[in-house]
């Protein structure tokens, strides 16, 4: 059967990579009594009255979540070659241009390729595009014969015939249900991605492989993770990005599913050039209330995944009260920046209700510099999207992104892109 739903797999691998013996909390009954510090207080308890205040606030906040959380980002630049390995006018039904590009980034005589795969629709405006990572290859997007299949390190996993941490040919095609380029396309918006695994393999090697060598090996407990590394990616690749004169730079969309939609959040947290950060079902360290104790928590994803977050979030183990911030601080630090979160009903692990929450408690930030946020604490009804320039949405279904998500993001992002 080839038409697997490849996203299934983030799923999965969160259920199956510690034992029996975590069982959730899925009870709102059972969650313990909490306080979420306010993202306009500073540590010292003074008010953040004004944008000038939040700026500092905000650099403020981007500390601790560095240090407690995903870790420190090494200071130093990479050299960076683009070299285009193919290209054809005709894709998407003959409506778009691809190409697939070597991205080689090097630095003190190591170097990693990542193998990009972008789609652009036929037109002679800059277009938008959607930046977001894949989970198992670029051919895995598209069924194109001539698209590559993904070299870098791949997580085994039988029921899919891989069996070798190589990814093969036979999944060509088999997550084109999350990556509807020709509905995208259509709508006049392209996709640059690329398999996340390029950048770091999504498993716990002591940081030996990927991006992490070209920074040397002295690590801390407040040291980056894989998700910052994943993060620190997208920004090189929209250093790219910005000179293609194809692209208008000014609506870059950065956006991510599941561990890769944490990824998303602190990307655009850091990088302002983010035009429009898109999370979906990101879950515990992405949109989704730590304190809250529901689906995943602080212990099982450092169990589960040690490799994700800096060693010192180990801290918060069974700890989440210990907590200096929460995940609604976050999604502050993108404030004025449009943001959409996105849930699934089915999707409790990464728990809807905490990820609706993290933009109520967000929208204070967005109104203190004049914009509205997600405009309502009422969490609203399936396929029923609410917000202003934060943007949410809980659809029907389980954990995955579908073309009712795309169909919102770009929806998200007409509202804003064109009225410009």
């Amino acid at each position: 059967m080839k038409k697997i739903i490849l996203p299934l797999v983030a799923l999965f691998l969160c259920l199956s990579a510690v034992g029996q013996t975590f069982v959730p909390n899925y009870d709102e009954a059972a969650m313990p009594a909490f306080t979420l510090p306010d993202p306009l207080v500073f540590a010292n308890g003074s008010k953040v009255k004004d944008a000038g205040a939040w700026e500092k606030r905000r650099a403020e906040l981007i500390q601790l979540f560095a240090s407690e959380e995903y870790g420190f980002t090494p200071e130093g630049k990479v050299k960076m070659e683009a070299r285009k390995v193919s290209e054809v006018q005709d894709a998407c039904q003959g409506k778009a241009i691809r190409q697939e590009l070597d991205l080689t980034l090097s630095r003190e005589g190591k170097s990693v390729t990542l193998q990009l795969l972008v789609v652009l629709p036929k037109t002679s405006h800059r277009v938008p595009v959607f930046l977001a990572y894949n989970f198992n290859g670029n051919h895995t997007v598209t069924e194109a014969p001539g698209v590559r299949v993904a070299s870098s390190w791949v997580r085994n996993f039988p029921e899919m015939g891989i069996t070798d941490n190589h990814s093969n040919e036979s999944l060509r095609g088999s997550d084109t249900k999350s990556w509807p380029l020709d509905s995208i396309v259509a709508r006049g918006y392209g996709v640059v991605t690329l398999y996340y695994g390029d950048v770091d393999p999504d498993f716990d090697d002591g940081f030996k492989n990927g991006v992490h060598p070209l920074f040397g090996g002295v690590r801390d407990s407040s040291s980056w993770g894989s998700i910052a590394a994943w993060a620190w990616a997208l920004s090189r690749i929209t250093d790219y990005l910005v000179t293609d004169k194809r692209i208008d730079h000014n609506k870059i969309i950065v956006l991510g599913h599941s561990r890769l939609g944490k990824t998303a959040l602190w990307a655009g947290a850091n990088d302002k050039r983010f035009a429009i950060v898109v999370s979906n079902e990101s879950g515990m360290g992405g949109a989704a209330l730590s304190k809250r104790i529901y689906g995943e928590t602080a212990w099982r994803i450092n169990t589960s995944f040690p490799h994700w977050f800096c060693t010192r979030f180990r801290n918060y183990n069974n700890n989440e009260g210990a907590l200096a911030f929460d995940q609604h601080e976050l999604l502050a630090l993108i404030a004025p920046r449009p943001l959409y979160v996105c849930s699934a009903e089915g999707d409790k692990w990464s728990d809807p209700k905490g990820e609706f929450l993290s933009c109520v408690y967000a929208s204070p930030v967005y109104e203190l510099l004049g914009k509205p946020g997600v405009g309502t604490d009422k969490m609203p009804e399936l396929h029923h999207p609410v917000g202003g320039t934060i943007g949410y949405h809980i659809r029907a279904g389980s954990h995955g992104i579908l073309l009712y998500d795309w169909e919102r993001f770009m929806d998200f992002a007409d509202a804003f892109f064109l009225k410009k």
